[in-house]
């Protein structure tokens, strides 16, 4: 059974990487490269500041903080514990796979899908209620995390996978984050 689901994985990663072209190769650099984000997250950030004031931001960064540690850690302990070799790195396709990018680290999961969704996850339920339209932010993961695979660097169940762990991570933050905020920043009463 995880024989079948793995050669799926490949076959399909395969597929998908196959759409790229040189002519995009710049532009999906540039979308994989973490510090390109940069604009994106100055003005969530300027976004919260205005919803929330100063020290219910930095409250809430510290918790983003947190929240990306762990996702990061945990991706490695996955990564190095499976061993799974990226698709870049695997002998078996890497001959006529398109390879834009090269990393030698492992494969399972994907750091790049387990962190930006459990940000994005912690974010929406965060700020659901109070931004019209905030569920957009879920674009950012997929493009961000579709890159890994258009790059050589991930396969679709590394994608998957770094999302599930990046949900389920985020809405767990997210609980420990109002129960701690309604204890240190309580709400007055509407009476």
């Amino acid at each position: 059974m995880l024989e079948k689901l793995l050669s799926l994985d490949t076959e399909l990663f395969v597929f998908l990487n196959g759409l790229g072209s040189k002519t995009y190769d710049g532009l999906w650099l540039l979308i994989t490269k973490q510090s390109n984000w940069i604009p994106l997250f100055l003005l969530l950030l300027y976004v919260i500041f205005k919803k929330l004031g100063a020290k219910q931001t930095l409250y809430l960064l510290l918790f983003v903080a947190v929240l990306v540690t762990f996702t990061d850690q945990t991706t490695n302990v996955f990564k190095n514990g499976f061993q799974r070799l990226r698709p870049c790195n695997n002998p078996e396709i890497n001959s006529f796979i398109r390879i834009v990018q090269v990393r030698r680290s492992f494969s399972f999961f994907s750091g790049h899908a387990a962190n930006s969704m459990a940000v994005a996850t912690f974010l929406y339920f965060n700020f659901k209620d109070k931004i019209k339209f905030f569920g957009l932010l879920f674009i950012w993961p997929f493009i961000f995390a579709y890159s890994r695979i258009y790059l050589g660097l991930h396969y679709p169940l590394d994608i998957l996978s770094g999302y599930l762990f990046g949900f389920i991570s985020g809405f767990l933050v997210f609980i420990v984050y109002k129960i701690a905020q309604e204890r240190y920043f309580p709400q007055p009463k509407k009476y």
